[in-house]
């Protein structure tokens, strides 16, 4: 088995020099393993409580068991949907080669479907397979999980559950697929840099939200009605388990216990710190006043950001990348919603589609030594026209298809619940139940 060959994380090899190969004979590590099944857990318990919590929060009173379901059973559907067929579509490199483009290029075969072949001997770089699935099992079912913030208090249950089951199959392991998969994988042979999912989980999460809460249009009362949040305590606790989920998320990204995930765990950090006071200024600047959600809002900015560039980018390029994603988060979230008018409930494009795109190009940026960086990045230049094809080539694929899959199950089953549902609130109308008796 080669490096190349289970290319799970593309930043990481690409710090290896093209055509070097690993001895065919891999050896179990350990300490490795230890800390890929412990990065699994982490990053599971950013959807489950923390992506819950976070966004069950914003909502009105009346939807937070909706939003809360909507986590859980996107994290069910998922499980299952990468076990079947999700992780053979994502990482089987069948007939890829590098410098051709063909079809598996942007998708692969289905030799790993069933999880066909893994066994607890079968190994990826130095932990068993099993591990390595699991933790690529956490991103697959954050990524749908974040377009629910866009949608939020309006779509059906039904609707929602077969658009993310499509959604995943049509885009996220294409998209995983072109950028990870390795040697012949469309954006891999382009050179694009995501170390943890810049482009794979943020950029494409956030411009299908975007799209979504296009389709389905405003909330009724948006935006004349106050519509504030029922429970700031949920939303910050939420956030404080992304910020320590999100350790698992990066510095697992090197799925190794080495001075990458070292490196990766103190820029997150970093970015995140300045982002958040970013943000924090910038609408104290601006509103006069400084907000709980604003904090909170700036720590997710900073984590989305320095995503793609945690392997490659050093402590003061993190630093730049989380003042960067804060204040041009902000601005989008408030001053660019606004004048728009699209009702992106959550933020969900705001921050995460935003944040993503902001991360992916400066990544082209800092990942290059004579900025302190620890890529390979000599010409910064043309670094960075190689970071905006790869963002705008996930943009276009991930709106167009996301756009189709939404307008005909539209077509065919309706997206939106009843103008009655939905003033009596989704936890109702949906469920049966309610967040709070009194």
């Amino acid at each position: 088995m080669t490096l190349r060959k289970f290319a799970g994380l593309g930043a990481l090899l690409s710090l290896v020099t093209p055509g070097i190969a690993m001895a065919d004979e891999v050896v179990l590590n350990t300490g490795d393993t230890a800390w890929m099944l412990v990065a699994s857990l982490l990053v599971l318990f950013m959807t489950i409580p923390g992506l819950a919590l976070f966004y069950g929060g914003m909502v009105r009173s009346k939807n937070v068991l909706s939003v809360l379901m909507q986590c859980f059973a996107i994290t069910g559907l998922v499980t299952l949907l990468w076990v079947i067929y999700g992780y053979s579509i994502a990482f089987d490199t069948t007939g890829m080669e590098q410098g051709v483009v063909n079809f598996n290029s942007f998708v692969g075969g289905l030799s790993k479907a069933f999880l066909s072949g893994v066994t607890t001997s079968s190994l990826v770089y130095a932990v068993p397979e099993s591990v390595f699935i699991v933790f690529q099992m956490t991103f697959a079912i954050i990524t749908p999980a974040l377009i629910v913030g866009a949608f939020a208090e309006r779509m059906k249950f039904s609707a929602m559950l077969i658009f993310m089951g499509v959604w995943f199959t049509l885009v996220y392991a294409p998209i995983a697929h072109m950028v990870w998969a390795g040697n012949g994988g469309l954006m891999w042979d382009w050179g694009v840099l995501d170390f943890a999912g810049g482009t794979v989980v943020h950029i494409n999460a956030g411009i299908a939200g975007l799209v979504a809460c296009l389709v389905l249009g405003k909330r009724k009362g948006f935006p004349t009605t106050a519509m504030a949040p029922h429970n700031l305590g949920y939303t910050l606790m939420g956030a404080a388990m992304l910020w320590v989920g999100w350790f698992g998320f990066n510095a697992g990204s090197a799925v190794a216990a080495n001075g990458t995930a070292g490196m990766a765990m103190l820029v997150t950090q970093i970015a995140t710190a300045a982002a958040a006071l970013g943000w924090m200024f910038a609408e104290w600047l601006t509103h006069g006043k400084p907000s709980a959600l604003g904090i909170a809002s700036g720590v997710v900015a900073g984590l989305v950001a320095i995503t793609p560039a945690a392997g490659t980018a050093g402590p003061m390029g993190a630093i730049v990348i989380g003042l960067s994603a804060g204040v041009i988060c902000f601005f989008c979230a408030t001053s660019l919603k606004r004048k728009l008018g699209y009702d992106d409930s959550l933020d969900a494009f705001g921050v995460h589609g935003i944040g993503g795109i902001v991360g992916a190009i400066l990544t082209g940026v800092f990942a290059a030594p004579a900025l302190g960086g620890f890529g390979t990045v000599e010409d910064i230049g043309a670094q960075v026209i190689t970071q905006i094809k790869g963002v705008g080539f996930t943009v276009l694929y991930t709106a167009i298809v996301t756009y189709v899959i939404l307008k005909v199950l539209d077509l065919v089953m309706g997206l939106r619940v009843s103008e009655e549902a939905e003033t009596v609130g989704l936890d109702l109308s949906e469920h049966n139940e309610r967040g709070y008796n009194l």
